[in-house]
């Protein structure tokens, strides 16, 4: 196969496992089958904006060209820190976008990774956002109609718990199971005063709080690293070994691990045995 390359899709199954697919170019490779085989990726050296499919030097926001990194709402601050939000200030990059994008509803959950963690996403990430992160459960615990509600109440409850995953810890195995339901009943009331607040000030946007059930993933590995050592197509061309497991966007191989969302828009050729 050869072709760029885009983050690993994702399905969860009936067993509450994770299929995973890797785009290369216009082909899809199923990679559940191919754990305990070789698999080979070679980068070319080329690289294609995921935009404007222009050759760029170098990738940013995941595989961009500059220009447009600099250009698209997608790549703007804000989808990072969604408190930040500058649409009623009329300087949003692409108004049409964030319509469809940021004043959609939005989650704000709960979720196991490298510990327990607070993050928000889009009504329609669920629950690949919990996959790509390499969470082992997920609980969504408020719903609201815009993306920068979710971001203020994400940044409320991240004054009690951790809102980053510990990508290295998530490698190295899968944490023990967290009631979520009862963590959320102790985060909530801490963070009660500034939710009638938020309300208050802003009467349009609805803040429903949820009674969801906890959804457990699991995850294709059979043997995880005990030391987490990343591929870089930067400094090396090829990577390749025997592939263990996957979880997150992160190949785990015999000869260390590889971010594929890391590496969007990387011409590769892929082998298998």
């Amino acid at each position: 196969m050869f072709g760029t390359l885009s983050k690993l899709k994702t399905h969860l199954n009936d067993n509450h496992e994770v299929e995973y697919h890797l785009p290369v170019g216009e082909e899809r490779l199923a990679l559940n089958p191919l754990i305990g085989k070789t698999l080979t990726m070679t980068h070319t050296g080329n690289i294609f904006c995921s935009s404007c499919g222009k050759k760029t030097k170098k990738s940013y926001s995941q595989g961009h060209c500059y220009v447009c990194m600099t250009k698209l709402a997608s790549c703007d601050m804000c989808i990072m820190k969604p408190e930040t939000c500058h649409f009623d200030q009329g300087t949003c990059r692409e108004p049409e976008w964030a319509m469809s994008n940021c004043f959609v509803p939005h989650y704000v959950y709960l979720s196991n990774t490298s510990g327990i963690k607070v993050g928000i996403t889009r009504h329609s990430q669920i629950p690949t956002r919990w996959i790509d992160q390499g969470a082992t459960q997920g609980l969504p615990i408020f719903k609201v109609s815009t993306r920068k509600m979710s971001g203020l109440i994400e940044i409320e409850l991240a004054k009690f718990i951790n809102d980053k995953t510990h990508w290295q810890a998530m490698l190295k195995g899968h944490n023990d199971d967290i009631d979520l339901v009862e963590q959320a009943a102790k985060l909530i009331p801490l963070i009660e005063d500034k939710l009638q607040t938020l309300a208050s000030e802003h009467q349009d946007i609805e803040i429903e709080r949820l009674d969801a059930n906890i959804q457990a993933i699991s995850y294709p590995i059979t043997e995880f690293p005990t030391k987490v050592k990343s591929h870089n197509f930067d400094k090396v061309p090829e990577v390749t070994g025997t592939l263990q497991g996957i979880k997150g966007q992160y190949l785990i191989f015999d000869t260390g691990v590889i971010n594929i969302r890391k590496f969007g828009s990387y011409e590769v050729e892929v082998q298998h045995g």
